[in-house]
């Protein structure tokens, strides 16, 4: 782990490398997200890359967020939100604080970024992103989630510092245990979002960045 955090180190300009110091929370990590443009690459940035650009999409900032919070002291817990066939899937950066789960993460959303470490388990940190999950038509689509992923696991692969295996990584992440939060018995029930919560959620939004549904 130390050797892995200080080749990422080592490639940060001074300037870069004392910014990453004021990161000393999981709240200061979202703010500093909250000021990365929102990607509509179809392409993965490694920490390193989102670091010296400021841009990334929910890959990209989930683990530019793991690395910062390994670095004070959590593990590099990554938490994949599977949805149904119309809507990109997101990332979490997931950490544990006396006993209860909070995440860091990059959204084209507002609401699906930051959640405070209250949630007893990782289903309920889960679910308090359900009613937020829906597409640009208004459909719900969350449908799971998979177990966290460790990304000290990937280390060998330097997913810190080099786009080269990201690919592979976020293809790797498939073969990891999901569990469903919402039944085939439960999807007829799933009425589309509210009018003004649809409105209220595209605050701020890049359109271009959209999942387009067919």
């Amino acid at each position: 782990m130390k050797n892995a955090l200080k080749r990422f180190e080592s490639k940060l300009t001074s300037a870069e490398l004392d910014l990453l110091d004021t990161l000393d929370s999981p709240i200061k990590i979202q703010n500093f997200l909250n000021t990365v443009s929102y990607s509509i690459d179809h392409f993965y940035r490694c920490p390193l890359r989102v670091m010296q650009e400021r841009t990334g999409h929910c890959f990209d900032g989930a683990l530019f967020a793991a690395v910062a919070l390994r670095r004070i002291g959590y593990p590099p817990l990554i938490l994949e939100i599977i949805p149904n066939a119309n809507d990109d899937d997101h990332l979490l950066a997931v950490f544990k604080y006396r006993g209860h789960w909070g995440a860091v993460a990059q959204s084209n959303f507002a609401n699906l970024r930051y959640r405070h470490p209250v949630y007893r388990t990782l289903r309920e940190l889960v679910m308090s992103y359900f009613s937020y999950y829906f597409n640009a038509t208004g459909e719900m689509t969350m449908l799971g989630y998979r177990t966290p992923i460790n990304f000290a696991v990937y280390d060998k692969l330097d997913w810190m510092t080099s786009d080269e295996n990201l690919d592979f990584i976020g293809d790797d992440m498939a073969r990891y245990k999901t569990y469903r939060v919402v039944t085939d018995e439960m999807l007829p029930l799933l009425d589309p979002a509210d009018d003004r919560i649809l409105k209220s959620a595209f605050v701020g939004v890049n359109m271009d960045g959209l999942f387009k549904v067919e």
